[in-house]
């Protein structure tokens, strides 16, 4: 079941295409790729940008969250040297907001927008600072200026976010348990019984609703990668567009990871789940194909700073995030392109996470590919190259098959000039408990 190379280096060179820009908190070092993305690799990205916010519980390398680190750390001692560029101080604000500190890029962007009134993304991330520190009738104000300022393609997704603070400020402290999600585009999130349904919105609903809604939510969504609601919102719309189990994977982790408690979120989420369960169970691919016509497999297009990454270790065990691996580019010929990192750890024991996903219809298994997330259907939602990794365990060992994240060691080994093989695999591999 090999993924021949030749077949996908086409995916791999569309996304290393020139990223079109988006609205939302505009640093330049982050590039999203177009959306809609497909919505098991927007949840990972998102959970990924929400992760960059915090330090890691198990001390592991988080190379987003280091990047944007060195980022402002690079910045603030430029700063002591002569004044930062407009660009520059728009840059700062927008790291620290990804960092989780809003005071600290109010202090940068406060008084910068005085000095620089017409620039549109210290305009743009001061509103959103705004915002993240509770002060929303300030934030409106200041969105209502990047509205303003906005590029002509930029202006929907601008607007979208002035809406959002808008509807939240009249919400008053309401917005802190909230009950429905915020009412971007006058829908009703129902079926033709009047209550919700999986999979199904009522044809009068659906008249109302954009057609670039899902693009709207997702987008303020990857800016705003700590509100939950926004989530809710993004499950909503799956749901809406006949994918429940895109649904029912936002919904749950509206309940498990943001601990949203309102009573119909939580009916909301027992009824996709329990609709995304019987779609597993039924034979075909087509129960499991998702209808959402999507333009990006995922959203964030990051390269990362490898002079970050921890040093290898020869003779011991290297941790390998999945960003490196992604990292990896094939040429218009259909030659793989390694970053350095990765390229050096070829035939080191490297460690990490992921999801298993069987070769063969058994449930114990000498072999097995991982990915970065799982996946409901392997021929409707076939991962990039870069997000899985052929396991081979050690001669005479087998694993059983489970559902939930699991950790790998084993010998990393890259190919180099095989296309009908997987790009990196590893060898005489052991399967442990994530840490």
């Amino acid at each position: 079941m090999a993924t021949p190379l030749r077949v996908l280096a086409s995916v791999l060179v569309a996304l290393a295409l020139p990223a079109l820009a988006h609205a939302g908190l505009h640093y330049s070092g982050e590039q999203f790729a177009e959306l809609p993305s497909r919505p098991s690799g927007f949840l990972t990205d998102h959970r990924a940008l929400r992760a960059a916010g915090y330090e890691r519980p198990d001390g592991l390398p988080s190379p987003l969250r280091d990047d944007y680190r060195a980022a402002a750390d690079r910045l603030e001692k430029l700063n002591k040297t002569r004044a930062l560029t407009a660009d520059e101080i728009a840059d700062l604000g927008a790291v620290h907001l990804r960092l989780d500190k809003p005071d600290q890029a109010l202090n940068v962007l406060a008084p910068a927008v005085r000095k620089f009134p017409d620039h549109f993304r210290i305009a743009a991330n001061l509103g959103t600072a705004f915002q993240l520190t509770g002060d929303l009738e300030r934030a409106a104000a200041q969105l209502e200026e990047a509205v303003r300022l906005a590029p002509a393609k930029l202006k929907p997704f601008e607007h979208a976010h002035l809406k959002l603070v808008t509807l939240r400020r009249k919400e008053g402290k309401a917005a802190a348990s909230p009950s429905a999600v915020d009412d971007l585009f006058g829908v009703k999130y129902v079926g033709p019984s009047g209550a919700p349904e999986p999979g199904v919105l009522a044809e009068a609903e659906r008249k109302k609703l954009p057609a670039d809604a899902l693009v709207t939510v997702q987008q303020l969504a990857l800016w705003l990668p700590a509100d939950g609601r926004l989530l809710w919102q993004i499950g909503e719309l799956c749901n809406a567009l006949g994918d429940v189990r895109a649904a029912a994977a936002a919904l749950d982790g509206c309940v498990t990871e943001f601990a949203l408690a309102a009573p119909d979120l939580r009916k909301r989420r027992l009824l996709y789940r329990a609709a995304a369960d019987e779609l597993a169970k039924k034979p075909g691919h087509d129960p499991h194909r998702s209808p959402i016509k999507v333009k990006s497999t995922r959203p964030l297009i990051k390269a990362f700073d490898e002079a970050l990454l921890p040093a290898i270790d020869d003779a011991g065990v290297n941790v390998l995030p999945w960003p490196v691996l992604g990292a990896t580019t094939i040429t218009a010929k259909g030659k793989p392109s390694f970053a350095k990192h990765l390229a050096n750890l070829d035939g080191k024991t490297v460690t990490l996470t992921g999801f298993m996903q069987p070769v063969k219809d058994e449930l114990a298994v000498t072999g097995f590919l991982l990915l970065e997330y799982p996946v409901g259907c392997w021929f409707c939602e076939v991962p990039d190259p870069t997000a899985m990794l052929n396991v081979e365990l050690k001669a005479g060992k087998t694993a059983e098959l489970r559902k939930g994240l699991i950790k790998v060691t084993g010998t990393l080994a890259l190919n180099r000039s095989d296309p009908e093989s997987y790009l990196f695999s590893l060898k005489d591999a052991r399967v442990g408990e994530v840490d």
